[in-house]
């Protein structure tokens, strides 16, 4: 029981107040507005990503990203290889406990396939100063089509907390002429 009922229990037969019409009526056509920028912005903005996701197993994606690693590899940095893959290839990128494994080496204007799946728990593919941002979750193979635009040395960032080495999570990814 409320602490002061309304004076009509069947409060939902009285009368709207005009205001209270009014408010309804500018949430509403705001909500469409809103709904119909979101969707102009996806396709005309190019700011989301058009991306796919599959599933897959950590253990087959690690066996895919070996078998690229072995195939493509030009040098080490760190202990770390740095891969060099041909234009339009599948380019393979594992998170996994604090690392980005490899370290990969695109060129300037072509396009590639960059696969990206975690080993262990979520993370967050930030690449940097780039806007992409991703959620990668064990267990999914995500894809997105990358055409590097200028060349260069870019950071990818984990920007979903994973745990105390967290904030060592760094890789790269350069862009050749």
């Amino acid at each position: 029981m409320a602490i002061s009922p309304p004076p009509q229990r069947i409060w939902w037969n009285l009368p709207v107040a005009r205001s209270e019409i009014i408010w309804v009526i500018v949430a509403f056509t705001w909500g469409l507005v809103m709904f119909s920028a979101m969707v102009y912005w996806h396709m005309e903005g190019e700011q989301n990503l058009s991306n796919e996701a599959y599933r897959i197993t950590p253990e087959a994606f690690a066996e895919k990203t070996n078998a690229m690693v072995e195939q493509y590899q030009v040098r080490e940095e760190s202990g770390i290889p740095v891969v060099h893959p041909p234009p339009g290839s599948d380019v393979y990128l594992i998170a996994r406990l604090w690392q980005w494994w490899p370290i990969i080496e695109f060129e300037k204007g072509q396009s590639y396939r960059l696969h990206l799946s975690s080993m262990d728990w979520l993370h967050g593919f930030s690449l940097q100063p780039v806007n992409i941002n991703l959620e990668i979750h064990p267990g999914y193979d995500m894809v997105i089509t990358v055409t590097p635009s200028e060349s260069g040395e870019f950071g990818v960032i984990c920007n979903e907390f994973c745990g105390i080495g967290h904030h060592n999570m760094i890789g790269k990814i350069y862009v050749t002429e």
